[in-house]
């Protein structure tokens, strides 16, 4: 039984009484302890959980292809209690988490989750560490549940012993029917498939399993995976990347998560290497119109093929593949452009795909329209996931976008601006192109999902820098003069007067809920750890 097709407060506490007409079940427990534990719990299966969010998803595309405004988000988290901390933020700022995801970076896993220690984004981890952190995220997110409606029922427990009148208590029971689960969908990064086609297909399954309905894939060779920001990237040939992206799609059918959602992401942008030649059947097939960007040269009496080479016939003649030292082939320069386009559209129409992610070198609104326009001349309403990546210098490259548009139209002449890294220094914050590219900075992702057709935008590593960033923060002060006021101040403080929930980290980890389930099953014997004593209620006001 999923949150979202639970029944009432009301139809699941009459199901209940109906096995146990005289309020107690065997042992003596009591019918309102069983239906508040029913209703905590939210999802019976994780499983059922890749079910329900993949439904989640498809409803949003759906409200997205009628609106484009409508576009969703997600920050990447490296752990469950990252993820349930934003979540609940969106909850506390919205009233609502629809449209908030979460993203699983296969990045983040590598440079933070495995056991091998830290390792740059290349597949070296091991395979089960993204099942796990999905599976971590999700009982993270479930425990959150537990513990919010737990202080329902308290709360309700409450006014009941104080005879409060049928009015306060429906409205609580209207509450806890209007609950709305902290569990949001995960897309999770599969990396390059971590093997061939039937490893992809294993891998996937057990993302899966573990609750994800949207797989994340990338067209590089899986064996020499690099981070879609760094060079040296390999693509596999098309016929290849389709063949994954049915593996992921098997996987979804045969565990019975028929909307599961798949994301083609291509690197050819900056991809300019492939390992493998395909075998083209005719001249207008896939392999053909991945062969036609290769560097060649000329095979003839002048420039003869040598011992060990190869060479593909190609426009009526036989040409050489320039072949580098590590044997791997070239594609022609300037090609990637258009090789992302040809991607996009074999992975949608060929390739099953539902989603695509265009890997960029730049955040740049245009550049990434004027792909997805050729896209939609095929496909026309395909639609993106969008890096929205912390390895663009955001500042330095808005700014140069503001300062380029403006000498195009004669806003500024070039000495008005510096045209390099200079420009980003803080005496440009508070100048008209500095306060210009904050504009576009708040609008890029409503720019990039008006404009460019992306319907989700994602930080891919935000709790890592901000891991980073605040662990500096807090360090600096409290290892100088501040000792003390540095957490009071920049931490202790804040999560008060914001109503950060974890203030009370006690509460927030369960010690509330244990007690209720103590309470459960010892009544007045039962050792409780929320009496008088407990230091968290200096927090019970800690909202206000």
């Amino acid at each position: 039984m999923t949150q979202q097709s639970r029944q009432s407060y009301d139809q699941i506490r009459a199901e209940v009484l109906r096995r146990y007409p005289g309020g107690h079940g065997p042992g003596g427990v009591d019918v309102d302890h069983i239906v508040q534990l029913k209703i905590q719990n939210t999802y019976s299966t994780h499983l059922d959980i890749a079910r329900a969010m993949a439904g989640v998803m498809r409803a949003d595309m759906a409200a997205y292809d009628a609106d484009s405004s409508r576009f969703t988000q997600s920050l990447g988290c490296w752990s469950g209690f990252h993820a349930q901390q934003m979540i609940k933020a969106v909850k506390r700022r919205r009233g609502s988490a629809r449209g908030a995801y979460v993203y699983l970076s296969g990045w983040m896993v590598a440079g933070l989750r495995n056991r091998f220690g830290h390792l740059p984004d290349q597949s070296m981890h091991e395979k089960t560490a993204v099942a796990d952190l999905i599976q971590e995220i999700y009982t993270s997110l479930r425990q959150a549940d537990e513990v919010a409606l737990n202080d329902l029922f308290r709360e309700l427990a409450e006014a009941r012993a104080k005879g409060a009148a049928k009015a306060e208590i429906e409205a609580i029971v209207a509450r806890i029917d209007g609950f709305e689960s902290h569990v949001v969908p995960i897309i999770a990064d599969i990396d390059a498939g971590y093997g061939n086609e039937h490893a992809t297909y294993l891998l996937a399954k057990e993302l899966i399993r573990a609750g994800a309905c949207c797989l994340q894939i990338e067209n590089q060779v899986s064996e020499v995976k690099q981070c879609g920001h760094q060079d040296g990237k390999v693509t596999v040939p098309r016929e290849e990347f389709i063949g994954k992206l049915k593996a992921c799609r098997l996987a979804f059918e045969e565990l019975g998560v028929d909307d599961g959602v798949i994301v083609a992401r291509t690197d050819s942008l900056g991809a300019g290497l492939t390992q493998i030649l395909p075998v083209s059947q005719q001249p207008d097939d896939v392999a053909a119109d991945y062969l036609k960007w290769l560097k060649t040269e000329p095979v003839g009496d002048t420039n003869p093929l040598r011992e060990g080479e190869l060479a593909i016939f190609q426009g009526g003649r036989l040409r050489r593949p320039l072949r580098l030292a590590n044997g791997l082939f070239e594609f022609q320069d300037g090609s990637g452009r258009a090789r992302v386009v040809e991607d996009c559209i074999a992975a949608l129409t060929l390739g099953g795909a539902d989603l695509l992610w265009i890997e960029t070198a730049t955040p740049d609104v245009a550049e990434i329209a004027g792909m997805v326009a050729e896209v939609r001349e095929v496909v026309p309403n395909a639609k993106l996931a969008y890096n929205n990546s912390p390895s663009f210098n955001w500042t330095l490259n808005l700014r140069k976008q503001v300062r380029r548009d403006w000498l195009a139209e004669g806003r500024i002449a070039e000495s008005d601006y510096p045209d390099g890294p200079s420009l980003m220094a803080a005496a440009y914050d508070e100048t008209e192109l500095g306060r210009e590219a904050d504009d576009r900075l708040r609008r890029f992702q409503h720019d990039i999902a008006t404009r460019a057709g992306v319907f989700h935008n994602l930080i891919t590593l935000p709790t890592f820098h901000l891991t980073a960033k605040g662990m500096d923060e807090l360090s600096n002060g409290y290892f100088g003069d501040d000792r003390m006021l540095a957490y009071v101040g920049t931490i202790q403080r804040e999560e008060i007067r914001r109503g950060v929930s974890a203030v009370k980290h006690q509460h927030e980890v369960g010690s509330d809920l244990g007690d209720s389930f103590k309470e459960m099953v010892s009544g007045d014997r039962a050792l409780k750890a929320g009496g008088a004593k407990n230091t968290m209620n200096q927090f019970e006001t800690a909202a206000e």
